[in-house]
């Protein structure tokens, strides 16, 4: 074998294919195969053309971009495999040769760099684009952009994001949140809580309702200076380098207070938090302080199930179903806490939708960028929605609490049904929110 064959190889972690039999296992919960229908566009399908290029008989790495960039990576593939295939870490280990390798045109390597470098690590840019989304939604400027019909000529089909897009907060209120809080009567554990960047630009609510909830719990709550983004969304555009470059920033950070736990509150950042082991295992002096701080990386309903639940005195009857998120699901593997959390709540039903563990089709920003792909997934999803007669969905990660509004919006159910984060249902049921 020649060296750049062997070089290639290690690159694309060839020897975690071998692990695949191909023997279709992945096929029916695979979302783009069972909406596509494509060979190419399996779990095993993408193996093998990753095989074959660590094997030389494919030479242009090109050819693997368009079945590997339309891959949602929602991992549900690896909870069935039989040989325990590790998909996840194939997937991004090819994305990031191919983008290696990619002469972006200029205008597209503007944004990336912007975008991955300057905008997503920047805790105070994106305080700033919080602070717009606030003026652009209070000043009236919304209401005038509307009228006019201009969010229908956006690219991407943004305009129908625009219209979901959640409400944001004052500034004075950003800056309310709070650096510590204590716990309400007996502190059971001292926790670290992880903001996020798309979180806390777009979501601070919700950040704030789980600092809040934490603390009723019997939490004392930090909210750690110096942290930044998880890495998650360079990690999925193939940019490794950048992923390992924000962990090393966040371990820093985290490991300035002994906390109990690091706890977040968004499926797709905490799958990556709790990657952080594997992420920088190669690197020696970085290996066992990723490994401590993916040990401690926790869901907010892992904790709050350990603190004993949220006390509700009464709650309106109400029907409602569980998006699973997938990161949380099929990486973190935490399926049973919010399950657990909702039926604690009294006169709740809870309806398990068919195909819960599907994906909705958000996967960070893969419902922008693969815009009809995407579409299909959800209005699959939706169907299943539909079954459960529910009157609220609730999710447990930003993608897919959009996602799912989305999908509302596009059924013509937005009067009938509505969609929230499982923090904001525990907070309205626990009368803090």
């Amino acid at each position: 074998m020649n060296e750049n064959l062997e070089a290639l190889r290690k690159e694309l972690r060839y020897e975690k294919t071998d692990r695949c039999v191909q023997c279709g296992y992945c096929l029916p919960v695979c979302p783009t195969f069972v909406t596509m229908g494509k060979e190419t566009h399996s779990p095993r399908g993408r193996i093998n053309l990753v095989k074959m290029a660590g094997e030389g008989r494919i030479t242009d790495l090109s050819i693997l971009e368009e079945p590997l960039n339309l891959c949602l990576g929602c991992r549900a593939c690896e909870t069935v495999c039989p040989t325990n295939v590790e998909y996840g870490a194939i997937l991004e280990a090819a994305r990031a040769a191919i983008v290696r390798r990619k002469k972006f045109k200029r205008p597209l390597k503007l944004i990336r760099k912007t975008t991955f470098e300057k905008m997503f690590p920047n805790p105070g840019v994106m305080k700033k684009v919080g602070h717009a989304l606030w003026l652009y939604q209070r000043s009236g400027l919304q209401k005038a952009v509307r009228k006019t019909g201009l969010l229908k000529s956006l690219p991407y089909n943004l305009g129908q994001f625009e219209a979901i897009t959640p409400e944001a907060v004052s500034p004075a209120e950003r800056r309310q949140m709070p650096k510590r809080m204590a716990a309400k009567g007996e502190k059971k554990y001292t926790v670290a809580f992880f903001t996020g960047c798309i979180m806390d630009a777009m979501f601070h609510r919700i950040n704030r309702l789980s600092v809040r909830l934490l603390a009723e719990a019997g939490c004392d709550v930090i909210v750690i200076d110096n942290q930044t983004c998880c890495g998650a969304l360079h990690a999925h555009a193939g940019e490794m380098d950048l992923a390992k470059f924000q962990a090393k920033r966040n371990i820093e950070a985290f490991e300035q207070e002994q906390v109990d736990f690091i706890v977040n509150n968004a499926g797709g950042c905490g799958a990556m938090l709790h990657e952080y082991g594997h992420l920088l295992a190669d690197e020696p002096e970085w290996r066992e302080r990723a490994q401590n701080f993916s040990d401690k990386s926790k869901d907010i309903s892992q904790v709050l199930v350990l603190c004993g639940g949220i006390p509700v005195a009464d709650h309106p009857p109400e029907r409602v179903t569980y998006q699973r998120s997938c990161h949380l699901s099929n990486v973190q593997k935490v399926k049973n806490e919010p399950v657990q959390l909702i039926k604690g709540i009294p006169n709740v039903e809870l309806v398990e939708m068919p195909q819960a563990e599907f994906c909705c089709g958000s996967a960070g920003i893969y419902n922008i960028v693969n815009y009809d792909a995407s579409m299909e997934i959800l209005d699959h999803k939706m169907a299943n929605v539909k079954k459960t007669d529910a009157t609220t969905i609730l999710t447990t990660n930003p993608g897919c609490l959009l996602q799912m509004k989305l999908g509302v919006e596009r059924e013509n159910m937005a009067s009938q049904m509505r969609v929230l984060h499982l923090v904001e249902y525990l907070a309205e049921a626990a009368g803090i929110a």
